[in-house]
Formats: structure tokens, sequence, C-alpha cells
């Protein structure tokens, strides 16, 4: 048998050890992606990032983002951390990554305000004047930078690809946008959200919670464009069926009490609305040019619910 000799000895503990300072510092091995911190660079193209980090929770998020924490506290917010970049005589960089605790509601965050093209970035992005915003897995991260140069734009641009490489888990976009029908989609128009407060900011409906929303629920709203003007499709997935029986109901009664046998109705614009239930799911139109119009978006929704009951 071989002995181990004293180098031998040593290299073998010096292997160990790295092994031992990896895992404690990634988190690799407990079977989660790594520590927030260690997905962020300390440096790019010269801008380095000041310490400490800014780290805050559902706690103390107001203390950030005064005025604007409500839209992420209203989805799975689990933490948030903000990291600056500087480089002498160059605008400061910004990063902010948001672990919004599942992919669904990173999703969600990042298609409340989406209205730009995709640039490539995580499973979705958008650049615009120095600011970049993208999601992947359960984190949604912004990029900004105080004015914007091309040096600036290849900064903040190259943060985010080395960010989104970091992140492990892809994550998907939630079941219930599956059942919007693309034709038709206007796809920057997509928001996905739980509560009312993401409904009245997106499409004021009434005061009062006619739809029963709640964290338990479920919503995607989404425009289709029209000849003249848009139809507004509305998909909410409640937690069982008995959810969406009480929701239609109280929809129909407070909403659109004369339709309430046909489910459609012509409002005084001249427009039209339509409301259906399929299962746990309830399907709404507003603002459809015609009844053929409403009746068609709600039967093509339908039709792809049906694929995936």
């Amino acid at each position: 048998m071989r002995k181990i000799t004293s180098a031998s000895y040593c290299k073998i503990l010096a292997i160990f050890t790295s092994m031992i300072l990896f895992i404690v510092l990634t988190g690799v091995g407990r079977g989660d992606e790594p520590l927030v911190e260690n997905l962020i660079p300390n440096e790019i193209n010269g801008w380095k990032a000041e310490t400490p980090d800014g780290i805050y929770d559902r706690k103390t998020l107001f203390d950030y983002i005064d005025g604007g924490a409500e839209v992420y506290l209203a989805y799975g917010f689990q933490k948030m951390l903000a990291r600056r970049f500087v480089k002498e005589n160059e605008p400061s960089i910004t990063l902010d990554i948001f672990d919004m605790g599942s992919p669904e509601d990173a999703f969600g965050v990042y298609s409340f305000e989406q209205d730009g093209k995709s640039v490539g970035i995580g499973n979705d992005s958008e650049y615009a004047a120095g600011l970049l915003c993208f999601w992947k897995g359960k984190y949604f991260v912004s990029i900004l930078a105080d004015k914007e140069s091309p040096d600036v734009r290849e900064a903040v641009m190259a943060l985010g690809r080395i960010v989104a490489s970091n992140i492990q888990l892809v994550g998907s976009k939630p079941e219930v946008v599956s059942l919007l029908p693309p034709l038709n989609l206007i796809k920057t128009s997509v928001r996905y959200f739980h509560k009312k407060s993401g409904l009245d900011y997106h499409y004021f409906l009434a005061d009062k919670n006619i739809l029963n929303l709640d964290e338990d629920t479920d919503v995607v709203l989404a425009e289709y464009a029209e000849k003249k003007g848009k139809s507004k499709l509305l998909v909410v997935r409640y937690p069982d069926e008995d959810s969406s029986v009480a929701a239609y109901r109280s929809f129909v009664k407070a909403y659109m009490p004369e339709a309430q046998d046909t489910g459609i109705l012509k409002t005084e614009d001249g427009k039209w609305v339509a409301v259906k239930r399929c299962g746990q799911y309830l399907l709404a139109i507003f603002e459809a040019p015609t009844r053929e119009r409403a009746s068609e978006l709600i039967a093509a929704v339908k039709m792809r619910w049906e694929r995936v009951k």
C-alpha cells in the first residue's frame, strides 16, 4: 500500500478546504441557488462595487422604495439586494435584484410595466434610457445608470448578462398566461397579478372587489388589436370551482345585472362585455367592438382551457 506523504496530505487538505469554502460561499450543495450576493460581480468594465450592499425584506422595502414597494409586496416578494457600482468621471450604476419567491411572481413584477422589445437577457428583458429590466427564475432584476452613454450602456448590458448567466434556475410563466389566444395579442400588454390592487392599476372596474381577487387568485389581463381600438381579455384562476362560481355571480350582479341569463351585453359606448366561467376559471371580455368578436375571444380561451384542464 502506498503511503501518503506530507506533501500529498497538504495538497489533499488544500483541495478539501477549497471545496468547503466554495460550498459555503455559493450555497451549492444545499439544493438551492447560490446566495443572491454571489450572483452579482464586484466589478464590471471598470465600475467597482461600493460596500456594503443594501439588503431589504418585506418590512424594510419601504425604506428603499418609498411609494413603490406596494407593487412588490402584492406578489410573493422575499428579499432585495441593491449594489451600486462607481467609476471615476462616469455615471454610477445601481443593480437591484428582487427575490420574488417564485418564477411566476418574478414574471408578474416584470410584466407590471413591460413596454419594449426584448434585448435577449434572462427569460425576457427590455432596455431604455439606461435602464435594463429582466426576469429569470425567481428573480426580477433592474439595472439603472444615472446617465446613459455608449460605455454605460455596454456596462449595463454586460452586468445583466453576467447576473442572468449566474441564475441557474430558469422557471416559466404562470399557467394562466398560456390560456391567452396568440392571434392579435399585443404581447407587451400582458399583465399578471393576484389582487384587486393590480387590476385597479391596469383596468379599474369598481370600488368593491366584485371579482373576489386575493393572494390566492392568478390573474392575467391582456389587450388584443382590433381594426379600431383594443379589446381587453381578463382570465382569473380561482383556487377551486366553488370560488369561481361565487366570483361569477358577484361580477354579474354588480357589473352587468341585466345580462344574468346571457353573460353578454352592449355598453353605453357601443362596446361589448362578455363573461363566462370554465371550471375554476373566469373569463371576461371588455371593450370588444362587436358581439361576435366578444364571443370569438371567449370561445378561443375556452378551447385552450379544454386542452390543459
